[in-house]
């Protein structure tokens, strides 16, 4: 052997390096991050694939017909949200006047991505169409708001970004025909 090996240092075994580790952070993180998608991907289902599309779809015609109704009863609503007093505040208007007892309504708030925290709400409004509801407490979130009548053959819908807007308005808004 010659001197000049001898003199040398012994060298340390490759995991004593910080350079392969470096060099293996990069994939490692991406085997564990995708990991973690994979789980959240598999471990809940989407709330957003409707498995009967078809009957959805057809059922499209049977709701322009409420909205029709609605329109023809020259209703509209207006919806507020008290969060200090944790009230739901609405009123329901009719062109015209209004005969008899007003109906129970059905009120109900979709969220948009999370069908387990809607709201479903029955109400009774007063001689003028005015009605309040305790809700403890409204998701700061985007709401699908439809509001029905106790029959079911009249309806009012609309979209409610809840702070942003402190009130909604429904009305019964159809599309133009379009003429050929």
């Amino acid at each position: 052997m010659s001197v000049s090996m001898l003199e040398q240092a012994p060298v340390a075994p490759w995991w004593k390096h910080r350079w392969p580790w470096l060099l293996m952070a990069g994939p490692l993180t991406a085997v564990v991050v995708g990991s973690g998608f994979g789980y959240l991907a598999f471990s809940q289902q989407d709330a957003l694939v409707v498995g009967d599309y078809y009957k959805r779809g057809k059922a499209i015609n049977q709701d322009l017909r409420r909205d029709h109704r609605a329109a023809a009863l020259g209703l509209s609503a207006q919806l507020s949200y008290d969060a200090s007093r944790g009230m739901l505040v609405g009123k329901l208007q009719r062109d015209g006047a209004a005969s008899g007892q007003p109906e129970k309504l059905f009120v109900r708030l979709s969220h948009a991505t999370l069908p387990e925290k809607d709201i479903n709400l029955v109400v009774q409004p007063d001689a003028n169409g005015v009605f309040e509801l305790n809700l403890p407490l409204l998701e700061r979130t985007r709401w699908v708001v439809l509001m029905e009548g106790e029959q079911r053959d009249w309806r009012l819908a609309g979209s409610w970004i809840w702070p942003k807007q402190a009130a909604i308005s429904l009305q019964a808004d159809l599309p133009e025909p379009v003429d050929k």
